[in-house]
């Protein structure tokens, strides 16, 4: 299993053993700093595996300003809105600031944040709620241009010069601008934008900022992030109020040589995704920094000058070149959050372990081959990364580390952990994947407030039956070790949800684990099954169940039980009839069946009422499961043959499946897609290749949705011209095919507008040739040859329609006839057929010195560099 998969819903992982267990904390006054879940929310992040350029940066979230009078009679506030910052995450997508807000009562230190995780449970919930109130908001917009009196919204109103004429109109000190085409403030009056506090202009294209920044005294924010600009302007350090500058994703080499020491307030300074080298030793002027982002960009060695911050509390430095770290490290007494993942490591000054508050510290993939006893110091970290690391042992003085919560070992050489690890009474989640692990170490059976449990990817035999005391663990997974036995010691944990076993060697299913009632997720992916155990079909909770690649061949009508079933994987079996007893999962959304021995579907598939998506890929039809069309629900169907017998024609019945959106009918032996395939209005995907079709009906041009289109190795020899008119396709393949109509060249590039430019042109190319072969013919055939010509094309001659002889000669009658019959089958064939048919009958009536000139006039056209 891949490391993506190991680490998948790793967000739940995370939140889950906190949810009950979150602590409320008041602060004397209010700080900077506002209260967020921002600790566990980087570590959850990277454990799913995403890239470190989602680390999280300070800066604030977008929301609609409270009403700013009820809550200042309320609260007897000042007349201006005091600053309340939180520290958020940042994605690669974009940055969200945050307006700020009329209340006080929820600031906390930036001390306190760790501890209070019930904002971190909340932050999906939360997030969704500020969604909702942007859309209302936008829409308020356009009658009023924002919800309150001090704030624009602009953010994507294809604006490609500052709004000076609205800023005429009402007083703005919160300036959004996102994803417009903005260059300049040109012909703003320095009047109306010097009260501005927040503005924010991501992804305009900025190439560089306006002199007229400077302008802005009483900026506070100002976010630049995801533009194009090369340098930091001298003009910034003219801000002497700003607190927060957001310059990441842009593409600067250099920092300013001043260091941006007029920026005496500056508190939080976001640089990463640039292409800095070094930083200047002048930059410990910023003595108020508090949080700082130099991630994913190429700094070579640790800079000292950030030693020397002395109010520094989060530093971010993933994704660079560092290979050690300076003893001046030790400077930074504040700091709680350090994140050093993606670097060249290969040991870690001891003088880190003198940053007695550190609470997170990320080190993944780097070169690690040791960690110094003396993170024993480390007594209030909470979260420890240490995946992708050279590391064959864990210090046993971790067990000092009394608050650590999260410990992740992911990718490293370890064959045991500590034994007293048992005293990390506050340990929630354990990650130690992929490791040389003979066996789980017996301390862990005390940890308990242990909530995510994860040994996948190592030699392990057993589960001790203990495991039982861990009564908080809500994931298991040990995918890929070499346990023959199911850990019974499992099925007495109430709150267990999510269990994973792929890749044992497990050949039984207990009747224990009928007690598991709980259980939502279970996989048993490659191991020995024999028989689908009756015991889960007590499972009447579980909506996911994985037991592809076993040995089972039948299915219990107790199947039926399981009512909340939405997913069945299995694939790799040895059933050689459609297990009648699964149409009887009302609710089943996915069915894999693919890798059976399946001849035949029955009937009754159509009681599969809300089935999505069905997999039966490989199997042994020799024939197009007809039944299969009365899935009117019906979304992805996979039924390509890259094993067992081949499929050599589509019944007009597919078509039936309105609602599909994937076909896959790939590798088998299909000759000609359905004349009705148009009917398909829903298609957005057709994998065909590896077949034998050899053209594309009329009707398949009207697949207006269609995106992804594979006829790879198929014996196409010409494309329809109005393949063109298939504006939504994104990715085309006719690659292996005997193309002649474009030539396989103009198709290697995947290009739909070059295959389509060619057709055009190919068209009036071959118009003009049908044409020049009619008069050829209309100017040197006999009347004679004329009257066989008609009778073998069904051409219309119209001198033996008159009783006298007409005026008309002989070239104008027979051009006109050639005329008219074009017109006539101009529906139904091709210019080039049309030629080859009269071709043909040129050669039926022994006009050999016509076609001696026909030749002559294709071996011209050829020559011709097309």
């Amino acid at each position: 299993m891949s490391k993506e998969e190991d680490t998948s819903a790793e967000l739940e992982d995370i939140i889950s053993p906190l949810r009950k267990d979150s602590r409320s904390q008041s602060a004397e006054e209010p700080q900077f700093i506002n209260k967020t879940s921002d600790w566990l929310n980087e570590a959850s992040h990277y454990l799913k595996g995403k890239p470190f350029n989602q680390i999280y940066e300070t800066h604030p979230t977008k929301n609609t300003l409270e009403s700013s009078s009820s809550s200042r009679s309320k609260s007897n506030r000042k007349e201006e809105p005091k600053e309340n910052f939180e520290l958020a995450q940042t994605t690669s997508d974009a940055n969200l600031l945050s307006k700020p807000t009329t209340s006080q009562s929820s600031l906390l230190p930036i001390t306190e944040t760790i501890s209070d995780y019930q904002v971190f449970v909340n932050f999906q919930s939360h997030e969704k709620v500020e969604k909702v109130n942007s859309q209302v908001s936008k829409e308020n917009q356009s009658s009023d241009l924002s919800s309150d009196n001090f704030t624009l919204n602009l953010e994507a109103k294809g604006l490609q010069e500052f709004p000076k004429d609205i800023l005429k109109i009402k007083y703005v000190k919160y300036l959004y601008l996102d994803k417009n085409q903005i260059k300049t403030f040109q012909g703003a009056d320095p009047g109306d934008i010097r009260g501005l506090e927040i503005l924010s202009m991501q992804e305009n294209g900025l190439s560089s900022l306006p002199p007229e920044i400077q302008l802005l005294h009483n900026l506070r924010i100002l976010n630049v992030s995801h533009n194009q600009i090369s340098q930091i302007p001298k003009e910034i350090s003219q801000l002497g109020n700003l607190r927060q500058l957001f310059l990441n994703n842009n593409y600067i080499e250099n920092f300013p040589s001043s260091g941006l020491k007029n920026l005496k307030n500056l508190e939080i300074l976001s640089l990463g995704k640039n292409k800095l080298r070094h930083i200047p030793d002048t930059l410990p002027s910023l003595k108020n920094m508090r949080v700082l982002n130099l991630e994913y960009n190429q700094l070579t060695i640790f800079p000292k000058a950030l030693c020397f911050l002395p109010k520094l509390i989060s530093l971010n430095l993933t994704g660079n070149l560092i290979g050690s770290l300076p003893k001046e490290i030790r400077e930074l007494k504040n700091l709680e959050k350090l994140l050093l993942a993606h670097n060249k490591l290969t040991f870690l000054a001891v003088e880190i372990f003198q940053l007695l508050k550190i609470k997170e510290l990320q080190l993944a993939d780097n070169k690690l081959e040791d960690i110094s006893h003396k993170i024993e110091n480390f007594r209030e970290l909470r979260i420890l990364i240490l995946d992708n690391n050279l590391l064959k042992n864990i210090p046993e003085k971790i067990f000092c580390c009394v608050m650590l919560e999260c410990l992740s070992l992911n990718d490293n050489q370890l064959t045991e952990l500590p034994k007293n690890i048992y005293k990390l009474k506050n340990l929630k989640t354990l990650h130690v994947n992929r490791n040389n692990m003979v066996k789980i170490t017996e301390g862990i059976i005390h940890l308990n407030n242990l909530c995510s449990l994860e040994f996948s990817g190592n030699v392990i035999t057993h589960v001790p039956i203990e495991i039982k005391n861990c009564r908080k663990i809500t994931k298991v997974e040990l995918n890929y070790n070499k346990i023959t036995y199911f850990p019974v010691g499992l099925c007495a944990l109430e709150s267990l949800y999510y269990l994973s076993f792929n890749g044992n060697s497990i050949s039984e299913i207990p009747v224990d684990i009928s007690f598991s009632k709980q259980l939502l997720r279970l996989e048993f992916n490659e191991n020995k099954l024999l028989t689908f155990s009756e015991y889960l079909c007590s499972l009447i909770n579980l909506n996911y169940l994985d037991l592809g690649k076993n040995q089972i061949g039948k299915i219990p009508s107790s199947v039926s039980n399981m009512v909340s079933l939405r997913v069945l994987i299995l694939c790799y079996n040895t059933f050689e009839t459609f297990p009648r007893e699964l149409c009887t999962l009302k609710n089943l959304r996915v069915l894999d069946l693919s890798e059976n021995q399946l001849q035949k579907i029955p009937s009754e598939i159509c009681d599969l009422e809300r089935i999505q998506k069905l997999n039966l890929s490989s199997n042994q039809f020799v024939y197009f499961p007809i039944e299969l069309c009365q899935l009117q629900s019906l979304e992805e169907l996979n039924i390509s043959k890259i094993n067992g017998k081949k499929l050599t024609r589509l019944p007009e019945e597919l078509c039936n499946m309105t609602q599909l959106k994937k076909l896959d009918i790939s590798n088998n032996a299909i000759r000609e897609i359905p004349k009705n395939i148009g009917e398909l209005r829903s298609l957005v995907s057709l994998y065909a290749n590896n077949n034998q079709i050899s053209s594309l009906p009329p009707s398949f041009l009207s697949l207006k949705d269609l995106k992804q289109l594979n006829m790879k190795g198929n014996n196409l020899t010409d494309l329809p011209s109005a393949i063109c008119s298939l504006f939504s396709l994104e990715e085309i393949n006719f690659d292996d095919n005997p193309l002649l109509r474009p030539p396989m060249e103009i198709c290697k590039g995947k290009q739909l507008h070059t295959i389509a430019c060619y057709l055009q042109r190919a068209d009036e190319r071959d118009e003009k040739i049908l044409e020049k072969t009619f008069k050829i013919v209309a100017n040197n055939i006999t009347e004679t040859n004329f009257e066989f010509l008609c009778q073998k094309l069904n051409l219309v001659n119209s001198e033996t329609d008159i009783p006298t002889k007409s005026t008309i000669s002989l070239n104008e009658r027979a051009y006109q006839a050639f005329v008219k019959w074009k017109t006539e089958n101009n529906l139904s064939l091709t210019t080039a057929a049309l030629r080859d048919q009269l071709v043909r009958g040129l050669n039926m009536i022994g006009a050999y010195d016509i076609m001696d000139k026909i030749t002559a006039l294709n071996l011209f056209t050829r020559a011709i560099k097309f």
